[in-house]
């Protein structure tokens, strides 16, 4: 495969630019934010405004194709009253105490929808903050209380005198206050002077990835670079023994052979070269990891075992009740198994970092998720204190959980190390993303719930079986001190269904093979074996899908608003010839979630077909409706592929699919036409990013039942599934 790489000089970048770009109202940019120039005025961590009345947004997540840099930036302005032509995003540093997320634990990490839920209050305090810091100098310079100022965007304005004076020409003389103004709630707009929130703005990311001068971590090139690659054992985790690395230090343009404690890493002054020598290396590897032992069947069957046995102990997720007695008394228990295999994340921009150490300070420049983890890995690699570390976080070429974790830095910086003061370039190829990748765990789940004589849920009993992430990623004593508990891996399982004895637990059962964190987190399976099991009780009690949930939504009319509505959107009652309508609900990441697909089934060959999406979603106040459908589709469409498609074997360690050709995400042509219907109120804005994953695969699942009365338990649902539940 390396033989076909090539440095060209004539890229689609250039070519993109090259053909020209209209000028960009709000524009962008990465990179740490530098010293204040002249005249600019810093109002607090996240804005400086320049005397040319620029104002800059420091966004503290990262952009990773949600549009994070555009409704963060939108919240902030709305507070400030910027005039939003003149505002401009910079990336943030890393800096968990600045730029934390409040509702993550105050880690600075783009993960779980959290990003606008998480920073909704913090921007709109500190937008308030600023535009407080604008009256104040205002009343200074007029000589008036600043009670009679108001704002227009982009203005101070003193009504009595109609005089105006731009936020620009403030900034080149204010004084900013140290310690900053207080401000509290009380100091926030009313939702009804809104201007910004709630409309469909532009996200500000779009025009310069169609021009060609949007910059990701693949575009950084520093002076004096080296290229680096690592060669790696087919099995996670296991480390060279011997190694002959006479071949590859003959190619031409080789500066070093590096061994690591992960691989065998190759310095070069080309990635041409560094990909030949990788592929020149000849090493023998240790034979010692649990992985070695590791294949999807053999794990699911252990699994299985696993879940059946409810005297092993567990995490509770969710205790409510006591659902275990209440299966004892039940007239009736009905049980039922499901399983999920390993996902891939495929960013579409495989993982690379480049990292320069010079004496005791590092730089690093990588597209990541949590710039704080990066600069930890960095430091710890390196020998360093943690500020030291700079991390320049670049825009991410696709996310979805993975570039949470810091491998790639880590192993950039041991590269970097090795490299007598050069800049180091570290790119994976398509084939070591995925064989290295931190997978959606492989998951066996076990349902049980009673029944009393009417047919009415008494208690509800879920065990969910898997690999943990946070016991992976997190030191042993915090992994401890949370209790264990896992929402990575084991969450997902709370319902807004009213039952009365409802218990999750969750088992971890490590065999070796790395997971992590995939779009939709684990409700992207655990949303399946709910929401096909309230299918099948509806179906028991002789009560259309429909009616059942909303009967059992009954608490939470937010629940039934969105179920309501995506059956009228669809036109639910209508029936289709040949083809049938599943119905599915989420309330994973804080926000109500339905959906309804129309299949129809080649019971031949066993082929899946989806002819329509429809989807509803309530997550809060709308901040940026257009990017909320966006993401429902987009997220709707990782939902398709993993409930048909996508699917990691391993086996004997070995990762079996090591790129598209093997591991078929959706194409274009594959993807139905999707109707997506915002409700937006005035609560607080929950999580988006993901909430259209979870509801995709029990929705097909369910539409398929209608259709063949038969009830597909294993994700994904590939033709051969279906035709051996088809029988």
């Amino acid at each position: 495969m390396t033989e076909h790489i090539q440095t060209t000089a004539f890229s689609r970048r250039g070519f993109l630019i090259g053909s020209g770009s209209a000028a960009i109202a709000v524009a962008f940019g990465s990179g740490l934010r530098s010293a204040s120039a002249a005249g600019t005025a810093d109002l607090g961590a996240f804005v400086s405004i320049g005397a040319d009345g620029i104002v800059t947004f420091i966004c503290p997540a990262s952009e990773m194709g949600q549009g994070t840099r555009t409704s963060l930036a939108v919240i902030f302005a709305e507070e400030l009253d910027a005039d939003w032509s003149k505002m401009r995003v910079m990336q943030a540093p890393a800096d968990a105490k600045l730029y934390g997320n409040p509702k993550f634990g105050n880690q600075q990490s783009t993960v779980g929808s959290y990003a606008v839920t998480g920073y909704y209050a913090k921007l709109r305090l500190a937008g308030a903050q600023a535009r407080k810091v604008l009256l104040m100098n205002a009343a200074d310079a007029w000589k008036v209380p600043v009670g009679e100022l108001t704002t227009e965007p982009g203005m101070v304005v003193h009504a009595k005198s109609n005089r105006k004076i731009g936020y620009g020409e403030l900034a080149k003389t204010a004084t900013v206050p140290n310690p900053l103004p207080e401000v509290t709630k009380a100091d926030l707009k009313p939702e009804a002077q809104f201007r910004l929130i709630g409309k469909n703005i532009d996200r500000i990311d779009v025009p310069s990835k169609t021009n060609g001068t949007a910059e990701y971590s693949m575009d950084v090139q520093v002076p004096n670079m080296v290229y680096g690659a690592i060669l790696y054992c087919d099995v996670q985790h296991e480390k060279p023994v011997q190694i002959d690395d006479s071949a590859a230090k003959r190619i031409k343009g080789v500066v070093k052979i590096v061994p690591l404690p992960v691989g065998v890493g190759v310095l070069a002054e080309t990635v041409e070269a560094a990909f030949r020598a990788k592929e020149a290396l000849k090493v023998t590897w240790t034979k010692t990891t649990p992985a070695q032992t590791y294949s999807n069947d053999g794990v699911l069957a252990d699994y299985r075992t696993i879940a059946a046995d409810w005297s092993k102990p567990g995490v509770d997720m969710v205790k409510k009740g006591d659902a275990d007695a209440a299966l004892k008394g039940a007239a009736k228990v009905l049980t039922a198994e499901y399983f999920s295999e390993h996902l891939s994340h495929v960013c579409m921009e495989p993982l690379n970092a480049t990292v320069h150490i010079q004496g005791d300070k590092v730089e690093v420049w990588a597209g990541n998720q949590a710039p704080v983890t990066q600069q930890m890995a960095a430091a710890a690699v390196a020998g360093v204190p943690p500020a030291n570390v700079t991390v320049h976080t670049m825009l991410l070429g696709g996310g979805f959980g993975r570039r949470s974790d810091a491998d790639t830095v880590a192993h950039a910086t041991m590269l970097a190390k090795a490299s007598d003061g050069r800049p180091v370039k570290l790119i994976w190829t398509r084939n070591e993303d995925m064989m290295n990748d931190k997978f959606r765990p492989l998951t066996v789940q076990r349902l049980e719930v009673g029944l009393d004589a009417k047919g009415d849920v008494v208690g509800w009993r879920h065990r969910i079986v898997n690999e943990s992430y946070l016991g992976r990623v997190l030191p042993p004593p915090i992994f401890q001190k949370i209790g264990m508990r896992d929402e990575v891996s084991g969450g997902g399982g709370e319902m807004s269904y009213a039952v009365a004895n409802h218990r999750v637990d969750w088992v971890r059962a490590a065999r070796g093979v790395d997971v992590g964190a995939w779009r939709g987190i684990a409700a992207g399976y655990t949303k399946f074996a709910i929401e096909t099991f309230i299918d099948e009780l509806a179906a028991g009690k002789g009560t259309d899908p429909l009616a059942y949930r909303i009967a059992m939504l009954k608490d939470d009319p937010r629940a039934q608003a969105v179920v309501k509505a995506v059956a009228d959107m669809s036109r639910y009652n209508e029936k289709r010839q040949g083809r049938a309508l599943g119905l599915a609900y989420s309330d994973s990441l804080h926000s109500h979630t339905a959906a309804v697909v129309e299949v129809s089934v080649d019971e031949k060959s066993g082929a899946i077909t989806v002819h329509h999406v429809w989807a509803a979603v309530d997550a809060g106040l709308a901040v940026q409706p257009k990017n909320i459908e966006a993401q429902m589709r987009g997220a709707m469409v990782f939902g398709l592929g993993a409930a048909l498609r996508e699917e990691v074997h391993i086996k004997d360690g070995v990762v079996e699919e090591r790129n598209f050709d093997g591991y078929p995400v959706l194409r274009m042509s594959d993807i139905p036409p999707m109707d997506v219907k915002v409700i937006s109120n005035d609560s607080e804005p929950t999580g988006i990013g993901e909430a259209g994953v979870p509801v995709i695969a029990p929705a097909i699942a369910n539409a398929v039942a209608q259709l063949t009365g038969k009830r597909l338990r294993h994700l994904p649902m590939t033709p051969d599934r279906v035709k051996q539940a088809l029988g």
